[in-house]
């Protein structure tokens, strides 16, 4: 029985495709001219950004990232959207008492700005970032903080993710997992890590607890 709930935060809970998307191309674009596309982008959403920007230039990871955040914080509120129905399912798994909490390979800060907007942040218990822990995912240790901070057990969890990484993080920690099909990534390569649901709404969550 699922009485644990782990969410991802971009691109799960709240819709920052195209902030992140804007981010990188302005970032990349300011150092290759031309080289990156839209297409290009999406295999970096997920990964922490030194690694996204170490895989371009290994030299310059400090300074790409540096204006990449800045950018991403100045953009912040006028590129974030929300998906349909997640308020309503998050408000209902609060009320009903599950146990709710994000996940995520953000910063802090960056991390209470979504949560504030999209009006999320009074219904989670536990908040795990990248400033939270030493190896992200799709290592197990931020589900696992999660979980512990929860005070909750892998097997009555269920972590829930756009990314492989997410999926794979939930496995490695011993939850359930579900892909959501809104995912940048096309739900294809999700399927491929093999989560145990798939979420068309976030409301389905609420047949599959119940």
């Amino acid at each position: 029985m699922i009485n644990t709930l782990l969410f991802d935060l971009d691109g799960t809970l709240v819709n920052t495709n195209e902030l992140i998307m804007a981010s990188f191309l302005h970032t990349l674009e300011h150092y290759y001219p031309g080289k990156y596309t839209r297409e290009d982008v999406i295999s970096f959403i997920g990964d922490p950004l030194e690694e996204s920007f170490a895989s371009v230039d290994s030299e310059r990871v400090e300074d790409m990232v540096a204006m990449y955040r800045e950018y991403n914080i100045r953009m912040h509120d006028q590129l974030v959207t929300q998906f349909p129905n997640v308020y309503a399912t998050i408000e209902t798994l609060y009320q009903e008492g599950f146990k709710l909490a994000v996940v995520t390979s953000k910063r802090q800060d960056v991390v209470k700005m979504g949560l504030s907007l999209s009006k999320l942040e009074a219904f989670f218990d536990a908040v795990v970032t990248i400033d939270d822990i030493e190896k992200p995912k799709p290592n197990a240790e931020p589900v696992l903080k999660g979980l512990r901070l929860l005070n909750a057990r892998p097997a009555e969890a269920l972590m829930i993710g756009d990314s492989v990484a997410d999926i794979e993080a939930g496995k490695n920690a011993g939850t359930k997992t579900a892909a959501v099909a809104w995912s940048l990534k096309g739900i294809e390569t999700l399927k491929k890590a093999n989560p145990d649901f798939i979420l068309e709404d976030m409301s389905d969550i609420l047949t599959i607890c119940r």
